[in-house]
């Protein structure tokens, strides 16, 4: 039984596996509850499916890139529920999940995934025809990005005309993790760690030393 989720996009989507087929997917858009959100929807695809916990035997979360805080709340779970049951965690990069679903959409064409980075950037990475990644995931301006490929992802649609025709899917599917992961897995394949791909810093930042006042 695998358990996947990301929430590196504001798509919370989970889904359980168990090694030939989709068991049971859940997904909701919010960007800002995913720490809420993520956990409902486990319980969900695992009462769905007649599982219980402790018959989880690995997990797989998106790691990116993402946003800070968002992705933290995946990789997080992933980690402490591996840790729990005492059972394997992987990861997988979250732009070739949404690649693999574009694949039809592209039509035999090379196109881009680029999700929202927020700051007018996007988080892209390019693709062959057959959805194999060819460069990225790297973080920029779409107006940087070659403008006549395809673009899937968010990104596409928060920043119309600097990027190429927008195509499904939108966000990343759990079920499509679950299933890429499985199939991988099943063939003898190392998969990622399960380690965020930020690509940049976050928002916050440490609070310097004190400034030096100087008596007038």
């Amino acid at each position: 039984m695998l358990l996947a989720f990301d929430t590196a996009t504001p798509a919370v989507t989970a889904a359980l596996h168990d090694g030939e087929r989709v068991l049971a997917e859940a997904t909701t858009v919010d960007a800002r509850r995913q720490g809420e959100l993520l956990a409902t929807l486990i319980g969900k695809v695992l009462a769905e499916a007649g599982v219980s916990p402790d018959d989880r035997s690995a997990i797989v979360a998106g790691t990116g890139p993402g946003p800070y805080t968002g992705l933290r709340v995946g990789l997080v779970t992933a980690r402490v529920l591996g840790s729990a049951l005492g059972i394997d965690v992987h990861g997988m990069c979250t732009l070739d999940v949404i690649a693999c679903d574009a694949v039809a959409a592209a039509r035999g064409r090379q196109f881009l995934v680029a999700a929202d980075a927020r700051r007018r950037e996007v988080y892209w990475a390019r693709y062959s025809a057959a959805g194999d990644r060819l460069s990225g995931p790297g973080v920029a301006a779409p107006a940087s990005l070659p403008p006549d490929l395809p673009a899937a992802g968010e990104g596409a649609l928060v920043y119309p005309g600097l990027l190429g025709e927008p195509i499904e899917p939108r966000y990343p599917s759990a079920a499509t993790l679950a299933t890429l992961a499985a199939q991988r897995l099943a063939a003898g394949e190392r998969l990622l760690a399960p380690e965020p791909l930020y690509l940049r810093r976050p928002d916050a930042r440490v609070p310097g030393p004190p400034k030096r006042v100087t008596p007038a």
